[in-house]
């Protein structure tokens, strides 16, 4: 049997796939960053597995989390959110994304992207763990905490240390595949691609 993550066992194929395809692979589009954070968002007190079960119908609900047209979501778009049964329907979750979605065009009008902003914390370079058991691997860290009060400055909503933590984890800024994970090897080596 191949070597995984714990966590990524504990699921169905949609987790599999979601670690053996995506978790800590160096994310550098801009949507894509924007989509794993409202994921994230929407994880918060609940599994991730829930929210991997939903993402096509956030997907769909997001307008497929094109940041410009999440950003003229409106009242009646965030009511017609809070009704769709198909998605997480938490009032608080879902108007953290529409601001987090004009945050980045404010942004995008400073000349900078979400894409820079992360990656400067790192100087492009991801930070690779070295843990062998799941219990070493940490839920924060002192950059993930100032990576948050930062985006909070910078009006994002809904960005405490952990769901950034897992943010950066699941967008690859992180990497903490377990040594002997199966993924380790391949994605310790990966190098983010910037445009």
């Amino acid at each position: 049997m191949t070597n995984r993550c714990a966590w990524a066992l504990s699921g169905n194929e949609l987790m599999l796939a979601y670690h053996d395809r995506e978790w800590g692979r160096p994310q550098t589009n801009e949507r894509a960053l924007f989509e794993l954070l409202s994921l994230e968002i929407m994880q918060a007190g609940l599994s991730w597995q829930t929210v991997l079960n939903k993402r096509s119908a956030f997907k769909t609900a997001f307008a497929n989390f094109d940041i410009d047209q999440v950003a003229r979501f409106d009242s009646v778009q965030e009511q017609a959110l809070l009704q769709n049964a198909e998605i997480i329907r938490n009032r608080r979750k879902i108007r953290a994304i529409i601001q987090n979605a004009r945050a980045i065009q404010q942004l995008h009008t400073q000349g900078e992207t979400l894409t820079t902003l992360v990656w400067s914390y790192v100087h492009g370079q991801p930070i690779v763990g070295h843990y062998h058991h799941a219990a070493e691997v940490p839920t924060t860290t002192p950059l993930a905490e100032r990576i948050g009060k930062d985006m909070k400055k910078q009006g994002f909503s809904f960005v405490g240390p952990k769901i950034v933590y897992s943010w950066l984890e699941g967008c690859g800024i992180v990497n903490d595949h377990l040594v002997d994970c199966c993924c380790f090897r391949e994605t310790s080596r990966l190098q983010p691609k910037f445009e």
